[in-house]
Parts: C-alpha cells; sequence; structure tokens
C-alpha cells in the first residue's frame, strides 16, 4: 500500500516514515498542509496519515478535500490535542479513525494491518461481484451474420409485449436471447424469471407456476407464490415448453389469452401482467400434428416466432466465444495460447452441442491446465471433422470420387423420398421438384 505522510514535526515525520518503510509500506512524506495537498493530486495513494494541526492548511481541510476528489481513499487523523468535539467531526467528514499524540508506532502498524486486510476481503468481494454479473449477465456474444440480424430483430421485438417463441437446438443460447429480450424491453427494471418445464415433475409444475392455497394438497402447510405471480411486472420464460404436459395446457392457454389464474386450491382469480417468452428444441407443429400439443396453445405462442441459428452455421463466431467464455472466468490473457492452428480445428468441428459444447471444452481446457497456462490437448478429443470441413488431401482418402458420391447421395435422397410417399412415384416425385419421367429416369440409372 502507498501511504502519505502529512506531519509538520520532523523527528516524528522521519520517525513514522522509517518504521512505516521498514514495514514494507511505500511512504511519501510531506512537512505542510498544501505540500501534502499537491502530493496527493499528483500522484495515488491508498492511506493518507495526517496531523491535525499543520500550517496554512489544517487536517481537517486536507481530509474535506481528499473525499471530494478520491472518497475511497482512507485517512488516519493524528493530533495532540484531541477532544471529543474535533473527533466526532473528523469521522463525519469521512475519516477512517485518529491517533491521540503521543502514540506507539504498534498501534499505528496494527491499525494499519486491519485496513490492509480490510482493503483484501473488500477487492476480493469485488472481483467475485464482477464475474457474477459476467456469468449472469449471459452476454449475446456474435459478429456473423446470422447473430447481427437475429440482434436487430430482438431489439424490435423487445419493444412489444407480443409473446415470443423462441426455436433453437439444445444449447444455441434460446435463454440468452430471452434476457436480451427482457433487457432491451420497458420491464428491464422488473424480475426475469426462467423456468425449465422439463426438470418440475408434471405433479409439482402447475404449483410452481400458479401457487397454491394453504391446504390444497397433503403437504401444504402454507401457501405458496408461484412463478407468474413473482414474474409480475416482468418476464417469464418457459424453456422446453414443448415438454410441457398436455393436462396443463389449458390453463396455460388461459394465462395467455387472460393473463389471469388461480392457484392450486384456490377461488379467487389473480390477474398478472407479465410478458411470455418460450423456448423449444423440436419443430411445435410436429408436435401439434402428432396431437401432442394443443393446436390453439401453439397458435397463441408462435406469435413471434425467433429462429437461433446453430453454431455450424456461424463459425465466424467461435473466437468471440472463447475469448469471452476465458475472460468470464477470470482468464482471458490465456487465449494467447490458442495458435491459429488451435483455432481452425474448433472452427472444422460441428458442434452438435452448440454453445453449451464449446464452453465445456473451454472449461476443460482451462480446468486442466496449470496456473497461467491452457490445456490445448483437450481439442484432441474432438472428432474428426465433417467431409465439408476436411483438407482436400483428407477427403481424397476418406470419399470416393465426386461423381461417386453424388450417385450416393442421389439415390439416398431418392429412397428417402419414395419412403415419404409410401412408393408412389408422382408423389415422390412432386416432393422431389422433379417431374415424373426425370425421376423414373434417375431410377433407372441409379437403381
Amino acid at each position: 500500500m502507498k501511504i502519505l505522510l502529512i506531519e509538520d514535526e520532523k523527528i516524528t515525520r522521519i520517525t513514522l516514515s522509517n518504521t512505516l518503510k521498514k514495514e514494507g509500506y511505500q511512504v511519501v512524506s510531506s512537512a505542510t498542509g498544501q505540500d501534502g495537498l499537491d502530493q496527493f493530486h499528483r500522484d495515488k495513494f491508498d492511506i493518507v496519515i495526517t496531523d491535525l494541526r499543520l500550517p496554512k492548511t489544517n487536517g481537517l481541510e486536507i481530509l474535506k478535500s481528499i473525499k471530494e476528489t478520491a472518497p475511497n481513499c482512507i485517512v488516519i487523523i493524528m493530533t495532540a490535542y484531541a477532544t471529543v468535539e474535533t473527533a466526532v467531526e473528523a469521522l463525519k467528514i469521512g475519516a477512517y479513525d485518529y491517533l491521540t499524540k503521543p502514540f506507539s508506532p504498534d498501534r499505528l502498524l496494527s491499525m494499519l494491518d486491519r485496513i490492509r486486510r480490510l482493503r483484501e476481503v473488500v477487492d476480493e468481494n469485488r472481483r467475485l461481484r464482477k464475474r457474477m454479473e459476467r456469468i449472469e449477465q449471459k452476454t449475446i456474444v456474435g459478429n456473423s451474420p446470422p447473430m447481427r440480424k437475429l440482434l436487430e430483430t430482438v431489439k424490435v421485438v423487445a419493444q412489444n409485449d407480443y409473446t415470443v417463441l423462441l426455436q433453437g437446438e439444445s444449447g444455441t443460447g434460446k435463454e440468452v436471447i430471452a434476457r436480451a429480450l427482457h433487457t432491451y424491453s420497458r420491464r428491464r427494471n422488473k424480475p426475469f424469471v426462467p423456468i425449465n418445464c422439463a426438470v418440475i415433475p408434471e405433479s409439482l409444475l402447475e404449483s410452481e407456476l400458479f401457487g397454491h392455497e394453504k391446504g390444497a394438497f397433503s403437504g401444504a402447510i402454507n401457501q405458496h407464490i408461484g412463478y407468474f405471480e413473482r414474474a409480475n411486472g416482468g418476464t417469464i420464460f418457459l424453456d422446453d415448453i414443448d415438454d410441457f404436459p398436455l393436462p396443463l395446457q389449458v390453463k396455460l392457454l388461459r394465462v395467455l389469452q387472460e393473463r389471469e389464474f388461480v392457484r392450486v386450491g384456490g377461488h379467487k382469480s389473480i390477474s398478472v401482467d407479465v410478458r411470455i417468452v418460450c423456448a423449444t428444441k423440436i419443430d411445435l407443429r410436429a408436435k401439434v400434428d402428432a396431437k401432442l400439443f394443443r393446436e390453439d396453445l401453439f397458435y397463441r405462442l408462435n406469435i413471434i416466432p425467433l429462429k437461433i441459428p446453430p453454431l455450424r452455421e456461424r463459425k465466424e463466431d467461435i473466437p468471440l466465444l472463447v475469448e469471452y467464455f476465458l475472460e468470464k472466468r477470470g482468464v482471458k490473457d490465456r487465449a494467447n495460447f490458442l495458435t491459429p492452428e488451435l483455432y481452425a480445428r474448433l472452427m472444422q468441428y460441428n458442434w452438435p452441442g452448440n454453445v453449451r459444447e464449446l464452453e465445456n471444452i473451454v472449461e476443460r481446457m482451462i480446468a486442466l491446465s496449470e496456473l497461467g497456462t491452457l490445456d490445448t490437448d483437450v481439442l484432441q478429443s474432438l472428432p474428426e471433422p465433417d467431409f465439408a470441413d476436411l483438407p482436400q488431401e483428407k477427403a481424397a482418402q476418406k470419399y470416393p470420387s465426386y461423381a461417386e458420391f453424388m450417385k450416393q447421395k442421389e439415390r439416398e435422397i431418392i429412397r428417402w423420398a419414395m419412403d415419404q410417399a409410401q412408393n408412389n412415384v408422382s408423389r415422390a416425385a412432386q416432393l422431389l421438384g422433379l417431374p415424373r419421367s426425370t425421376l423414373r429416369s434417375k431410377m433407372k440409372k441409379l437403381f
């Protein structure tokens, strides 16, 4: 810690300065109040120790000036003329403590040790708070065309309270987009309440979402406020809505239509003002067709559908994402261990687990690393890249000629179309967008 000592008595100034330096403190000393203030404004100090009575500028004036320009600087007042009034005034202005002369150097050193330990705790709390904020922020990271377009759409859609249905594979960042919709909306200062419908048992889901009254069922010893009430005024995010139980879909539909519900075991309708954002990892329309999801609820949810691109369609964002994950864990400086060759390896892989899988890989590299390094050997565990990503020489080893490869793919797609059309050539031709005669000709040639 760096200390500014302001003391007009030469012997005291030299003695205290030497004592503090022996304890490892950086010390700058001044003989007058004005000189001390000039020193303070020229440099940065953690602690100022000043006498109360000084020529021209006294200790209280120094204290006021320091607190105006650097409120976090710690100031200790020394005085041989301590009174209750001056002590109270100094503490009101912002002094950390005061010492009555003559005092033992050990008393000052003990005080400075307490300050040092306090600062360590405060600094650590500040670092942890920043880290938690970074984790909670779940920022949209990406500068690829699909992500720029998505972010522009999110900013526009967020201004209204329409229900939004987010569609994207697992790990694409649906909750991140939902939080962005909340952040850019007028509800940003109200609660954002995320719920994963897949992890709450069906027997508990109704009570968790809408709450229950005391005595509503065995074990309901108190009234329970559900997620919808807790989200009042803000945004509720229903993730994995495709797993929402069919029997409860009617009650959710009522909330979407009327913005009101009844607690389990209750009779009174409760109104809520919430913006509803849902997310699905599958084609919800297909679930409607299979009679596993209510069609009327689907149309209520699908007012504004937003598709989130998988990572394989935005690979140019991978370097930005890696740097973000390293920074989120406080090791951004380790990014220099990732060479262009290693980034190329990351870009070749198609990431079926999307952004979540990439984050897991980065966490593994950090966890297996020694202090100050990054274990890039983890990348060797990634599977070989797909055909489209293989270097030309590897492709020649693993695949047939171009003509034969295209024949194989044509056979595959024709088989698929015939299966879909139950071997009806005319319907298969329609599926493929081909004339019937062309399809028959290809089938004769390929099979």
